[in-house]
């Protein structure tokens, strides 16, 4: 995946995303201002970063009373989302699939699973959690019928390699993987690998390792 994104970093736009979250739960609970340091308190990193990212995307608005939640949000939102709702499916609708889904669907942003794809005939043609199924033979015309942008794959990790060129021919732009087999596509195509397997070990390591100098 690119590093930069128009000109503000991947990780920004990660961190973005994840203050977007905190500022929403806030603004729930009638919290209206909240300052730089808290916002980074809640999220293990410093003032200065989060001042930095928000004057990266031309924010810098911080009052006596901090910034204003309601205001900020609608700042990110126009960074981060597109002018239309953007259309998702997902490809592999099985445990893995359908909790995707769940999870994702209740968020109320602009990006929206619409469509899945399968070929267990146990799935095909049902609407599992609202989402309707179809067979991933007819991936490439239902891609532009349904006016998909994006993909989740959830297959089995066997079967994702050959998912790679029906994705590329659908014209689809963007790419979640949560196999754990990396998917490699050419320029133009965004793509974000996320092997759930890797990031447990990676995260275990460092509670062995932390154990260790602890005994």
């Amino acid at each position: 995946m690119a590093a930069i994104t128009n000109g503000i970093p991947e990780k920004t736009i990660e961190r973005l995303s994840e203050y977007r979250r905190t500022l929403l739960a806030s603004h729930k609970q009638g919290i209206t201002h909240i300052f730089s340091h808290v916002l980074a308190g809640i999220h293990g990193i410093t003032a200065v970063q989060v001042r930095r990212d928000l004057m990266l995307i031309g924010f810098s608005s911080d009052t006596k009373k901090g910034y204003d939640v309601q205001v900020l949000i609608e700042y990110i939102s126009r960074i981060l989302d597109s002018e239309t709702p953007m259309n998702i499916a997902v490809l592999g609708m099985g445990h893995l699939g359908q909790a995707i889904t769940k999870y994702f669907n209740g968020k109320g942003l602009k990006l929206k699973i619409t469509a899945a794809f399968d070929i267990d005939p146990e799935k095909v043609g049902r609407t599992i959690d609202g989402i309707p199924c179809y067979h991933m033979d007819t991936f490439e015309t239902k891609a532009e019928e349904l006016d998909l942008s994006m993909v989740v794959v959830s297959s089995p990790t066997k079967v994702a390699p050959s998912l790679v060129l029906p994705i590329i021919n659908a014209g689809i732009r963007g790419v979640l993987n949560f196999t754990s087999t990396p998917l490699n596509f050419p320029q133009g195509i965004v793509v974000e690998n996320y092997d759930i397997t890797t990031l447990l070990e990676k995260v275990a390591y460092f509670v062995k390792e932390g154990d260790n100098n602890n005994g």
